[in-house]
């Protein structure tokens, strides 16, 4: 069971504060999905506001990826040689910060960089959850944890555009980046009342780029974090390819209608739950190691089913299904590979995180940019890309990982 600090606590005010803990770090997990989907449907409004063309508008998204991307590889190693806490609270404020200035920007340039600043920010939080989770929790219950954590951030793109689109609307695309400043506020707050320091100071590393260089090569030439980390990457790529190009192969190959596509969206979802909650029972009972090779048997046969459905041609529910058990194991997948990584590295768990995050996002963007390209009108690209992604996630952890 968690330990939130050094007093004893009961089993039942244990399980109370752990509660508390899922439903904090669900909203932190949030901030980055809400960030990068809420505004989607305000681009047009902001390019015509802004007088700008609509590629410009969306390199405000590749900004703040990039700086996503980049924080990662930061915030992870500073948290562990100044502690979990106030990385975590340090970068939610600049992401309010850089929040607000976005909702004030006067051009596309400004708009950029403060995007860009926002992503570096917001990077803090994707990090040091799983860093945090892994000081409170031993490995099994750490998966649990971070299965509702995962589940939280794949909902939460469903309902960010939804969210954006009728802001937009009704009080134009600056109240999005208003809402934006307005949660992080709040889940500072949060922080700052429930989440106590989890990292003692005798168990921090001094801090310097050498070292944290030398931490990711150690990394990257480990075997068992090279398969769990691209176990967890190459899954997570599989979903990034449906997100990439599903609407398409929903609506203009099988004709679905733009209602009609959010229910089929919602089925991947109900099934994410049910998978997250057989995680979340189980987990403890048979360990992290068995629920991860129970998910990947499933992805397999998952992506096995989408390539099944092209060759004897099964039409729009010949993909539905197989979408639908590939996502559902995707919060199993992630949970139990960096379950099994952070408790071989909890000496370093926010640069293992930082690297596998990194990594992980880089492989699904990378990806799923790929599958873009390969448009062809059919929807051969991502059943065969989803394929691949399933063996080589399966691949990586059999031949590298099945022994961590």
């Amino acid at each position: 069971m968690a330990y939130i600090n050094s007093e004893i606590m009961t089993q039942q005010d244990s399980q109370r504060l752990s509660l508390q803990l899922i439903i904090i770090l669900g909203a932190i997990a949030a901030l980055t999905p809400l960030a990068i989907d809420m505004y989607l449907p305000a681009m047009p409004a902001i390019a015509k506001d802004l007088m700008v063309s609509p590629s410009l508008v969306q390199a405000t998204l590749t900004a703040y990826t990039a700086g996503f991307a980049i924080g990662q590889l930061l915030h992870g190693p500073l948290a562990d040689s100044y502690g979990r806490r106030p990385i975590l609270i340090i970068g939610i404020v600049f992401f309010t910060i850089a929040g607000v200035m976005s909702a004030l920007s006067t051009n596309i340039h400004e708009l950029m960089w403060f995007r860009a600043a926002q992503g570096f920010a917001g990077a803090s939080a994707a990090v040091i959850i799983q860093a945090l989770v892994r000081d409170m929790f031993e490995r099994d219950e750490f998966a649990r944890t971070m299965s509702f954590v995962t589940l939280v951030m794949t909902i939460a793109p469903l309902a960010a555009p939804m969210i954006g689109g009728y802001m937009s609307i009704w009080l134009g695309w600056r109240s999005i980046f208003w809402l934006l400043a307005i949660c992080a506020v709040l889940v500072i707050i949060a922080v700052v009342w429930k989440i106590p320091e989890t990292l003692a100071v005798e168990k921090r590393l001094p801090f310097h780029i050498g070292s944290t260089f030398r931490n990711y090569a150690k990394l990257m030439t480990t075997p068992t974090a090279v398969g769990l980390v691209f176990c967890s990457g190459f899954s997570f790529a599989g979903m990034f390819t449906f997100l990439t190009v599903g609407s398409f192969v929903y609506i203009d190959i099988y004709h679905v209608s733009t209602q009609n596509f959010g229910y089929l969206f919602g089925l991947n979802v109900l099934c994410l739950i049910l998978m997250t909650s057989i995680n979340g029972r189980m987990v403890r009972k048979v360990g992290s190691h068995w629920m991860l090779r129970f998910g990947l048997s499933i992805q397999l046969i998952a992506g096995i089913g989408l390539i099944v459905g092209q060759v004897f041609n099964l039409g729009l529910w010949g993909v539905v299904v197989p979408v639908m058990l590939f996502v559902g194991t995707i919060s199993i997948i992630g949970s139990n590979t960096m379950a099994c990584l952070l408790s071989k590295y909890p000496h370093m768990a926010g640069t293992a995180s930082s690297l596998a995050g990194t990594l992980r996002f880089g492989t699904g963007t990378v990806v799923s940019g790929i599958v873009a390209l390969l448009h062809n009108s059919t929807v051969w690209p991502m059943a065969a890309t989803m394929a691949l992604c399933a063996v080589l996630s399966a691949a990586f952890y059999w031949l590298l990982a099945k022994n961590a």
